[in-house]
Formats: structure tokens, sequence, C-alpha cells
């Protein structure tokens, strides 16, 4: 059986692109651009709470990166760096080669040189802490949207807590719908181009993790305003509407963006192929509060917002 340090060299040791010093010493070294801040944050995927414990892993190699990537996304960082640790039950190398194959899939891309890590015996979990750059002072923050503003979303929202639903039980879908809502579970898309682009448009961002209104209501409490949400094709009460509003694992993003520069947004999506639907506006107002209406202007009662590892 292959050692821990036979394991990295043979499947997670690769060629930088823009690091000074990367995997196989105590520690990495990386030199950001002139001009650039540092954006870094980390995310934890654990058996039974974040995948289940039959998933390709190929996919989960490819997942575990995306979640943190689509981190940059909604602060507007083009990602650099990232580190993996890793807890596995067993060094199966067919298993590991997989999900290091999925992994660097990812990894490549978006560009990212993995520049370190550990691993160890236990449960099957993984960590990743990703670092980005962004221009000083362009950073997009959960605070700043202001009233008036519009909000919007991008791609469309719910596929992937449908996808898990159906993988359940709890849930039968058909072909193509079937196909299109494992493939955003499995394989979600960080919207990298549109972070990136949304700098200097939109006053505040999130990406949507833990379900579209419990991610938006991060923006409001930040920011400390409200909002009246009015999506055009809500579906009626029952499990594709509560996987729209809370279901999350989409890595979609939430934006808002002055009202004026409502044509810039619509010209965006056009020109990354990427629709991008305008869903509500905030107000004023204080505590903050999320309003949810039907397109009549009748109010709709909705008490689940989204995931809570706690709740």
């Amino acid at each position: 059986m292959p050692s821990e340090f036979a394991l990295i060299d043979r499947y997670f040791r690769r060629p930088t692109r823009h690091t000074v010093l990367g995997v196989g010493d105590d520690g990495a070294i990386i030199r950001p651009s002139p001009g650039m801040e540092l954006v870094v944050s980390t995310d934890m995927l654990v058996s039974g709470t974040h995948f289940l414990a039959d998933t390709n892993p190929e996919d989960l190699g490819w997942k575990t990166l995306a979640v943190n990537v689509s981190d940059m996304a909604a602060m507007g960082a083009q990602p650099r760096w990232a580190l993996l640790a890793a807890a596995l039950p067993a060094a199966t190398e067919s298993w590991i080669e997989r999900f290091a194959r999925g992994f660097f899939a990812c990894a490549d891309e978006f560009g990212i040189d993995i520049i370190g890590g550990d691993t160890t015996k236990g449960p099957r979990n993984f960590c990743v802490t990703i670092f980005g750059e962004v221009p000083a002072g362009t950073a997009l923050l959960r605070v700043g949207a202001q009233a008036g503003n519009d909000i919007w979303v991008s791609g469309s929202p719910g596929r992937a807590a449908l996808g898990l639903a159906h993988l359940q039980g709890r849930h039968t879908l058909e072909e193509p719908a079937r196909a299109d809502c494992l493939a955003a579970l499995t394989r979600p898309q960080p919207r990298v181009a549109l972070g990136l682009a949304l700098r200097g448009l939109a006053s505040a961002a999130i990406d949507v993790s833990d379900g579209l209104l419990a991610d938006l209501g991060h923006i409001l409490d930040e920011s400390k305003v409200s909002a009246t949400l009015c999506i055009a094709d809500l579906p009626p009460p029952g499990i594709e509407r509560d996987c729209l509003l809370a279901g999350g694992d989409d890595y979609e993003l939430v934006f808002t963006t002055p009202a004026p520069r409502r044509a810039e947004v619509e010209t965006l999506g056009n020109k990354l192929s990427l629709p991008l639907g305008r869903i509500g506006t905030v107000d004023g107002g204080v505590p903050p509060r999320l309003t949810l209406v039907a397109v009549d202007g009748s109010h709709i009662a909705y008490g689940q917002r989204g995931y809570d590892h706690f709740g």
C-alpha cells in the first residue's frame, strides 16, 4: 500500500503556473500580482452531509474544488491558488486517481495552482482553502445593496436540489430534466466570468450555496435593507418551489445593481450566454425583511429559507 507522501506525489503534485513554490515543502510561497488584494476562503465537504457515499469520485473531485471557486466568483476575484486537506478511509488508488482527475479538471478549467494540503485516514471528507486576486478596492461584498437596486440571479436555481431529491427518492424526474438536474448537483459551474464582469457594476453579491432566500438574506442583513421578490415563473407550492427558494447547492450568483444600469446587466447576460433573471427590488427600512409576492402583487407566505448545518 502506498504511503501518504507517495499518494501525494503520484496524484496531487502538478506543475504550477503562477506560484513561487508549490507542493513538496513545509509551506507554499505565492506572490500576488502588483496592485492586487488576496481573497481567501475555505469550505469543507463531509460524506453524508454534503455528498452521498456512492458519489462518482471524479464528480466529487470536481465539486470539491468548484464550490470554493464559486466563493471567488461571488467576490469578483480571479481564483489562483488552492490547498486540499483530505481524510480518506483507505488508500484506494483507483478511487483516488478518479477523484484527482476531477479535482484537477476543475483546477485547469479555472487556472488554479494546487499548492499543498494534507491527507489523513478517517471518514471521507475534504477541505479546500482557496486564494484569489482582485484589484485593490474592487471586491464584491455582501454589504452595499441600496434601496431601489434591482435583484438578479444567474442561471436556474433549484436544479441541484431537485437532482438530490431524485436521488433520495423524494421526487421523480424524467429526461431531459433528470440529466440536467443531476449535472447541476454533481458538476456545478462556478460563475467566475460573471463575478469578474460585475466588479464596478454590482452593489452586492453572494453565491447560492444554502438556498436563494437564505443567501439573499445575508445580503439584506449585511446591507441593512429589505427586499421584495417577485419571481415570474415561481412553481406552485410543492417540492419544486421548495428547491427553487430554499434548496441550495446551486452556486449561482445573486447580486444587486442600480436600476439605471439594468440594460448593462441584460447585455452582460447575452455576452456570457448566461440567463440573468431580475427577481426583485431592494427596499429601505430596518430590520431587514424579505417579502415574496405573486405577479398579481399578493403576498406569498413562506417559512423555509434554506439549509442550516445546525438547524
